[in-house]
């Protein structure tokens, strides 16, 4: 006798029904910042919906509703997260997110770009391809190097 065990369905109860429809009829993964990395570095292009509020931005909802006509208009070249809404403003920070909603690219584990805001449909398929096309880089803001005031003046020699 074999025994299958199934890894029960992820608690969407805090999503927006919208976002929650991404989890559960487009295979997206549910994320924390304690689980972000582990679903980046799977492999291959990744994006993770930064929604926030849906009061407060209205417009994540239409990202939650296109993001799977993104993905079928690249021809499936990425993967999909959502972040539970208690996580999102730690990943935000994680990944220099500065606009709501946010589409985040990562590739293998690293950064490659954020898509804030919603966007007409040409403009948005443009802006995806050119993300997807870009390589890896520093997260903006993370590790700028603090320079003091007085740093010109060379004390040191």
């Amino acid at each position: 006798m074999t025994m299958t065990t199934t890894t029960p369905p992820p608690d969407t109860t805090d999503l927006h029904p919208l976002v929650a429809r991404l989890v559960r009829a487009f295979d997206a993964r549910l994320v924390t910042p304690d689980s972000v990395d582990a679903w980046s570095a799977e492999g291959g292009d990744r994006v993770l919906l930064l929604g926030g509020d849906p009061v407060r931005f209205p417009e994540a909802l239409d990202v939650a509703v296109v993001l799977p006509e993104l993905q079928r208009a690249v021809g499936g070249r990425f993967q999909i997260a959502v972040a539970a809404r208690g996580d999102e403003d730690a990943l935000a920070r994680r990944y220099g997110v500065l606009r709501w909603p946010a589409l985040v690219f990562l590739r293998e584990g690293r950064y490659v770009s954020v898509l804030p805001g919603m966007h007409d449909w040409t403009d948005y398929v443009a802006q995806v391809q050119a993300a997807l096309a870009m390589a890896p880089s520093r997260v903006p803001g993370v590790g700028i190097p603090v320079v003091s005031a007085t740093a010109g003046a060379s004390a040191c020699h």
